[in-house]
């Protein structure tokens, strides 16, 4: 089973944002930083497991377990719910990627488990270019 760390983080609320996301499996790790642009600190957790999904799907990755520090992810995709209708098409797009999985698991751990997804995520806040990183 593949295990898959995932983090997003803004400088600012919003502001410039990043995914992180550190794949393990296989006897390997893969690491990913990937700016966002400018967005809410929950709006880039659950663009980090969007992007984590993607990464799996195209990999071929059928068999995977996510682990987040995010308890209103991991609570949304437990409950197939969001409180907040703006993360609702966020939500959605999560469900339907984790379906195309054959077995999907997500976990909520504590942030000191989740320290290598945390640093990608902070290296892809400063990845973000001045264009990317205004608020409109």
């Amino acid at each position: 089973m593949i295990e898959v760390y995932i983090d997003g983080a803004s400088a600012g609320n919003p502001g410039p944002s990043g995914a992180g996301i550190f794949i393990k499996g296989h006897g390997s790790g893969e690491k990913y930083s990937i700016p966002l642009g400018c967005m809410s600190n929950h709006e880039a957790e659950y663009h980090a497991l969007i992007k984590a999904l993607e990464i799996c799907i195209e990999k071929g990755y059928k068999t995977v377990s996510f682990r987040t520090d995010s308890e209103l992810v991991n609570k949304a995709i437990e409950k197939e719910f969001a409180k907040n209708k703006s993360y609702v098409p966020l939500l959605e797009r999560a469900l339907e990627l984790s379906s195309q999985l054959d077995l999907f698991f997500i976990k909520w751990i504590p942030s000191h488990e989740n320290k290598v997804a945390d640093e990608c995520s902070r290296l892809a806040i400063r990845m973000n270019t001045p264009e990317e990183t205004v608020d409109e």
